[in-house]
């Protein structure tokens, strides 16, 4: 196994100029984010005339029509051109890319990314659960990301340029914080955009991360969907426990109940 980390990491090494290059991490995160999406975006477009892909989806009688497709992109796009790109090329000035020779041991890269995922996950809760409770940081601040109460993909990003960057944040300093090999960090970038796409898919799916991790620890996208349809519970981003200890987890969506946006 260590011999295909180092494979890898010996072909990143010979473009070690891409990856040195401040446009990268931008480029890098957004078309990984988009080919994320795409397979969901098909399942949308077709869902209309497929029964059998409307039958997956959290909210069955939700369809993502082409125009919340262009206003998700759009958006999405802007954040990365005007915020994210200006942000990556002064972290590049701050701190130049230096990349080891050596890829990094199994259990490294294995416990590097994990810790990277629980510490992210704790931020993020935090970060959540105040921008709920405090109402000028939510109408300030997080009311974009919840312009839609049915989740797609695409909405995944859909937010302001400070929630963006806040999230950025704490995915960026994460791997410093924890001084995880480059590698580490490259899994753990790409395994984060993953998990927020599936949070935010929109489809209960069989083979989906939740139903195969035990005991509930792992919300997955209906537990990120109820969250989005009620607002007022599932602050942690993936895991369950946060919300278990702050008596904030919701498994099943309420009847016959509306919830407003808070003001």
């Amino acid at each position: 196994m260590y011999l295909l980390l180092q494979t890898t990491w010996d072909f990143v090494l010979g473009h070690e100029g891409v990856m040195g290059s401040p446009f990268f991490p931008v480029l890098f995160s957004f078309s990984i984010y988009l080919l994320f999406c795409l397979p969901y975006v098909l399942m949308d477009c077709l869902s209309v005339w497929v029964p059998l892909i409307r039958r997956y989806k959290t909210q069955p009688n939700n369809t993502v029509t082409l125009e919340s497709i262009k206003s998700c992109l759009a958006l999405c796009l802007y954040n990365h051109l005007v915020f994210i790109l200006p942000v990556t090329v002064l972290h590049w000035y701050w701190r130049p890319v230096n990349l080891p020779r050596e890829a990094p041991s199994v259990p490294s890269l294995v416990g590097g990314v994990l810790a990277c995922l629980l510490l992210f996950d704790f931020q993020y809760f935090v970060w959540h659960l105040l921008h709920h409770k405090i109402p000028w940081l939510y109408r300030t601040f997080h009311k974009v990301h919840h312009s839609y109460t049915a989740t797609s993909a695409l909405t995944t990003e859909h937010s302001g340029a400070t929630e963006m960057l806040s999230l950025a944040l704490f995915a960026g300093i994460n791997p410093y914080l924890l001084h995880c090999h480059p590698l580490t960090e490259l899994a753990f970038f790409v395994l984060n955009i993953w998990l927020s796409v599936d949070d935010h898919c929109g489809y209960d799916l069989p083979w989906a991360l939740h139903h195969w991790v035990p005991f509930g620890l792992y919300g997955g996208a209906p537990h990120h969907d109820l969250h989005h349809l009620t607002f007022k519970s599932n602050y942690a981003p993936y895991f369950t426990h946060w919300d278990r200890l702050a008596g904030t987890l919701l498994r099943q969506p309420p009847h016959q109940e509306h919830h407003e946006h808070p003001e």
